[in-house]
């Protein structure tokens, strides 16, 4: 029976996940990368510093190590630890120890006065042999889940990182789209004066007032919803980072003297290859691993077809006094070899394991579909990454127009040729293409953060 138990494990024994897009996987390159992306660079699991950004860097690290959603998921890992070590255990013989003392006393209202005392000291000790390997699978499955819920807290680091720089991003866009349309309401303010001047000349129409009033109302409907932005960021930044909202205003806070400026994206990226994107993103090692754990508990459900043995022992002694529980005469011993077999279950055994097998035949659907999410959600970065930066581009250049044409307006302006109203519509559409390239570089770098999340950087190797 012994020997049967060291080599006799029911259940398919796990031999890896399916193979899942093999052809990509023999990929040098993915299908969307364009000259910015680096395929041959090694990546760098903090992403982040590429941006040199030193305040991004320490917000980062502090979400790192403060952030409540990082720490329970911490907590989860340790649990799962925990119910693999009792597995584990589950495997092992059980004791347990007991003592007794007892006096019965039969008093003068009766037949006979006597008394009876009664000492024991015994240890009780079991172990159920695992014949047919069900507490092994048990162990298995423990494991695995284990493992899963280890990259699980990876995963929550790479989500983590991409949303803090993601967050921060749009705060520093935010404040710099803050301080330009200042300029802006200055400009509307000023053109908006001009205006009703030469209305009272008779030079310009009520309509062009209340032009300009709207212009002037609608930059200023702009400014409040960026201050509500400015502050949703603050407070989601200090959440991440698990402070109380407003610790970070201060630290945050944009300088009235020198404007705002945002990261600088990388001239180049480097992305790797499909099949180490495979090996490296946590959500697909979490995947793998819970389909091995299913794997596992087919074999412990199948166990139960059959027999169990479990091997009782006591040792005791007893005695009327404490002084001869000592004695050799009284030391009592017991090894009892208990078999059991429930053979009649009436198909709940039968259905135990077929529920079993859909878990692993889910687990597998759910493993494919996170390779291929894994591969999509790559590509389609890439894509946006690469695409966006050409669309930077054209709104550099178009900035480029608007400054040239408000210099042409200043000198017209000094020549008498250009009216300060020229000016400032001038000022006003050079601010405007200020703005929409503030908007495509925010774009860019936000591309840049989801391209780093795709990739499954933000988490190191453990030692």
């Amino acid at each position: 029976m012994l020997l049967l138990a060291g080599c006799t494990t029911v259940g398919p024994d796990y031999r890896g996940a399916p193979d899942v897009a093999a052809d990509a996987r023999q990929q040098s390159r993915f299908k969307r990368d364009d000259a910015s992306a680096d395929a041959t660079a090694p990546v760098a699991a903090q992403w982040w510093r590429a941006l040199g950004d030193a305040t991004l860097d320490g917000l980062v690290e502090q979400a790192l190590g403060q952030s409540p959603t990082l720490q329970a998921a911490e907590a989860r890992l340790r649990s799962a630890r925990a119910a693999f070590h009792e597995q584990e255990a589950n495997g092992r013989p059980k004791g347990s120890a007991s003592a007794l003392g007892a006096g019965v006393w039969q008093g003068p209202g009766t037949d006979h006065e006597s008394s009876l005392h009664l000492y024991s000291v015994g240890f009780d000790a079991t172990w159920e042999v695992d014949l047919f390997g069900g507490t092994r699978r048990a162990v298995e499955s423990a494991s695995a889940q284990a493992q899963a819920v280890q990259a699980d807290l990876a995963d929550a680091q790479v989500s983590l990182t991409a949303e803090v720089a993601s967050t921060y991003v749009g705060l520093r866009a935010q404040q710099r789209r803050q301080a330009l349309l200042r300029d802006t309401a200055a400009f509307d303010a000023q053109a908006l004066t001009l205006v009703r001047q030469r209305r009272d000349q008779g030079v310009a129409s009520a309509d062009d007032v209340e032009q300009r009033a709207q212009q002037g109302e609608a930059t200023q409907a702009s400014l409040a919803d960026v201050a509500a932005d400015i502050a949703a960021s603050l407070d989601r930044l200090a959440l991440l980072t698990g402070q109380a909202p407003g610790a970070l205003d201060e630290q945050l806070a944009a300088s009235t003297a020198e404007p705002t400026t945002l990261p600088q994206a990388p001239d180049s990226v480097a992305i790797g290859d499909p099949a180490s994107l495979l090996q490296r993103r946590p959500d697909i090692r979490a995947a793998e691993r819970r389909l091995a754990g299913r794997n596992a508990q087919i074999g412990q459900e199948q166990a139960k077809y059959f027999p169990k043995l479990s091997l009782l022992g006591n040792i005791g002694v007893a005695g009327t006094n404490p002084g001869k529980l000592l004695r050799t005469d009284n030391l009592a011993l017991a090894a009892v070899p208990y078999l059991s077999w429930n053979f009649l279950d009436f198909g709940r055994t039968a259905a135990a394991v077929r529920e079993a097998e859909a878990g692993r035949d889910e687990a597998v659907a759910n493993y494919k579909a996170t390779v291929l999410g894994a591969l999509q959600d790559a590509n389609t970065s890439l894509a946006r990454f690469g695409r966006q930066r050409q669309s930077v581009l054209h709104l550099i250049a178009q900035q480029g127009s608007t400054a040239r044409t408000l210099d042409l307006t200043r000198q017209r302006r000094e020549a008498g040729a250009a009216s300060q109203i020229d000016l400032l519509d001038a000022q006003r559409r050079d601010t405007d293409a200020r703005l929409k390239t503030l908007d495509g570089e925010s774009a860019l770098l936000k591309d840049f953060v989801a391209l780093q999340k795709s990739l499954g950087l933000g988490w190191d190797l453990p030692a």
